[in-house]
């Protein structure tokens, strides 16, 4: 028959720490509306492209603009015109010559770059400030843009303050449309919010 089992041994000392591990596999993407290029916040280009959207006076289609690639990739398709489909259209700059943008800007098409950057796993917008707050990295600021208030709705979005265009497109042929946005006294704050100011924006991350 086996023995009476002993009492358990004292614990002993802590081994020597591991080596470091791999870094985690972290990055967050975002669209830098209105450049070619990403800042020099440690961003990457996945690619450049055009601003696509649905037409201004178009009841149906999308509510959101997107950044075309350059170079599209068709699968199975119909080469007829086909009426019973969603539409998609380039996005314009209307500017006019308010003084914010250059009055050359408007009515060209509006380009787009998706940027990636490591080390920073979130990303937000902020209407109405173009700093970020404590802690954010700022990856770039501008103005916040949409479509005029009468038309048919898009996404607020945060247009570069420095923005390029697409050369060549100069035709003001509408389609999706980019207006400056300000704020409504009243049905907002009126301090803070001053009737005829464009507002401003940025895009941060951490």
């Amino acid at each position: 028959e086996p023995g009476v089992r002993g009492k358990s041994g004292s614990t002993g000392s802590q081994g020597p720490k591991g080596i470091q591990g791999e870094p985690g596999k972290v990055g967050v993407a975002y669209i830098r509306w209105g450049k070619k290029t990403c800042p020099n916040t440690g961003a990457t280009l996945v690619y450049e492209g055009y601003v696509g959207g649905s037409h201004y006076n178009h009841r149906g289609g999308g509510s959101n603009y997107v950044c075309l690639t350059r170079d599209p990739i068709y699968a199975k398709y119909q080469s007829s015109y086909q009426d019973d489909r969603s539409r998609i259209f380039g996005a314009e700059y209307q500017t006019f010559s308010v003084g914010i943008y250059p009055s050359s800007l408007h009515d060209h098409d509006v380009p787009c770059a998706v940027c990636h950057v490591t080390k920073r796993a979130s990303q937000m917008m902020v209407p109405g400030r173009n700093v970020c707050p404590s802690g954010w990295t700022r990856e770039y600021k501008g103005y916040l843009m949409a479509e005029r208030h009468n038309h048919h709705r898009a996404m607020y979005t945060c247009v570069d303050e420095a923005p390029d265009y697409t050369r060549g497109t100069h035709a003001n042929l509408d389609g999706a449309l980019f207006y400056f946005v300000e704020g409504e006294c009243g049905s907002l704050p009126c301090k803070p919010y001053i009737a005829g100011h464009e507002l401003t924006c940025a895009v941060c991350t951490r």
